[in-house]
């Protein structure tokens, strides 16, 4: 029996980091792609630490360029089978709507929606032809509920959400399962692109921007493990029976989903903008 192979992007930090690590443990031989062999270093050297150095197998992909997904394309018929995408690769681009341009949300909707949906086509006529596949997309707390200062990363995460709906529905007659993890906050490098963004002092949002970077700093404390993504990444590509379509986890993630889900706009709106000190 071959062992079932996984593809996991954006593999060199956090949850995808963990999650390749994961699956190598599990059994799985795993693609785990990065840009860099650089950024990709740590994970060998990890993978060799917990003797799963066999299972990782690494590729340089940029999800942006069409050039490098047709490269992964290649990389894949080496394998028997492709039985688990996990698409992780993503950032967070922090900034006002009237601030950021649109080449700044054109790049924020590359990688994380338009680089998901190229690395999906790559593999998906392969999952077809042999009646089976897990595709897990990386999604976010983000996706649900909306905040200021995050509009870019925030209308890319919504796009997941329908992207994976959709696609759930196109691909299940095939025996592809489509699944998305709505991830709150974990001590994670996505923050580092928020916490890099700066303001003019002469910006009409320079003091508001100053509050949402306090209070994401001052919620750091409460982030939670990635691991705990990791191994939900495992179990959904691991389970027996069809996993759901969406799993909500994180501190706080369930209760602010419903709460979206259940009060009126502007009740949120307000408790929002208080905490913000608008």
């Amino acid at each position: 029996m071959n062992t079932k192979t996984a593809i996991v992007t954006g593999a060199s930090s956090g949850f995808g980091f963990l999650s390749a690590l994961g699956l190598a443990q599990a059994g799985y031989n795993v693609l785990a792609t990065a840009r860099s062999e650089e950024k990709a270093a740590k994970l060998l050297q990890t993978a060799e630490n917990n003797n799963v150095s066999d299972h990782i197998h690494i590729h340089l992909l940029d999800v942006t360029s069409p050039d490098s997904v047709t490269d992964l394309k290649r990389r894949i018929s080496d394998f028997p089978s492709v039985d688990v995408l996990v698409n992780n690769a993503g950032f967070a681009q922090g900034g006002f709507s009237e601030e950021l341009s649109v080449e700044d949300y054109k790049r924020q909707f590359d990688t994380n929606l338009f680089g998901v949906i190229s690395v999906t086509q790559a593999v998906l006529p392969i999952m077809r032809e042999q009646k089976s596949g897990r595709i897990i997309n990386m999604g976010s707390i983000s996706g649900k509920v909306g905040f200021p200062g995050l509009s870019a990363y925030t209308a890319s995460k919504h796009a997941i959400e329908g992207y994976s709906e959709s696609l759930r529905l196109e691909v299940q007659p095939f025996g592809i399962d489509v699944s998305i993890i709505e991830a709150g906050s974990y001590k994670t490098n996505i923050w580092s692109g928020i916490d890099k963004t700066r303001i003019s002092k002469d910006s009409p949002y320079h003091s508001y921007m100053k509050a949402i970077l306090k209070e994401i700093q001052s919620g750091k404390a409460l982030h939670g493990n990635p691991q705990e993504i990791a191994d939900l990444v495992v179990s959904i590509a691991s389970a027996r029976k069809r996993p759901k379509l969406r799993y909500p986890v994180g501190k706080g993630v369930k209760r602010n989903i419903a709460m979206k889900n259940l009060l009126p706009w502007e009740a949120i709106e307000k408790a929002v903008l208080k905490s913000l000190g608008r």
